[in-house]
């Protein structure tokens, strides 16, 4: 983060909450499970905010449909798994490396909104998708990446704390949010069902009286980024 970016005035309620870290919930698509040779062919990022209760909700969501890289090793099964058409007119696909800084300029403009001091990843099995965005911000060259490195929130590991299911459908559906099967598998829906089932969860233990409103009761010196 540039001195320019660095976060003013009082932090928000988001970013007390996460000490200093802004979620934002990711899905990718992808042509195979090798983050290094396989090719990532859509991303979409769903921005959070949080209200004046401390009620966390979905904000935005920007979704890119990608070109694969030079070399790009495709999976005939990954993509009858995830029903794309590489061909088809309607993907509107642009390079990686004009996809990434548009997103990642979004999400930094959401961090500074919220004086928070970068981008933590909420994913299902977040690693993967955490993997992918690391190997194609090292690929492009990308100097400015808001996420932390390594560290994230994994969907699959709260859902299954939180309702005894791993599974994204299964899970959304034990929480009680509406999800078409027909419709997974396409980033932007993941991502969106994702966030809902992320929020549900923050929120839920919220109520039962888990984090408490007050920043007074935060420790100090505790913004600090995740060594």
């Amino acid at each position: 983060m540039t001195p320019a970016e660095e976060p003013t005035g009082p932090k928000s309620l988001l970013a007390q909450r996460f000490r200093g870290f802004l979620p934002v919930v990711v899905d990718l698509e992808t042509g195979g499970f090798n983050a290094r040779t396989d090719a990532l062919l859509e991303v979409s990022a769903v921005i959070l905010d949080m209200n004046e209760e401390g009620q966390l909700f979905p904000q935005e969501t920007h979704t890119f449909h990608l070109e694969p890289f030079e070399g790009a090793n495709i999976e005939q099964s990954a993509l009858d798994f995830i029903g794309i058409d590489l061909e088809s007119p309607e993907r509107e696909a642009i390079p990686e490396e004009m996809a990434l800084p548009e997103m990642f300029r979004k999400i930094r403009s959401a961090v500074k909104k919220h004086s928070c001091t970068r981008a933590i990843m909420v994913a299902h099995n977040a690693h993967f998708d955490l993997g992918f965005i690391n190997a194609a911000v090292e690929r492009c060259g990308i100097k400015r990446n808001p996420f932390h490195p390594f560290s994230c929130f994994d969907t699959a590991t709260l859902a299954g704390l939180a309702y005894g299911q791993t599974v994204l459908a299964k899970a959304c559906q034990v929480a009680g949010i509406e999800f078409d099967n027909s419709s997974a598998h396409s980033a932007e829906y993941d991502a969106e069902k994702t966030a809902e089932l992320f929020c549900g969860i923050v929120n839920k233990w919220k109520a039962l009286g888990g984090w408490p409103l007050s920043s007074a009761t935060i420790p100090q010196g505790e913004d600090r980024e995740t060594s």
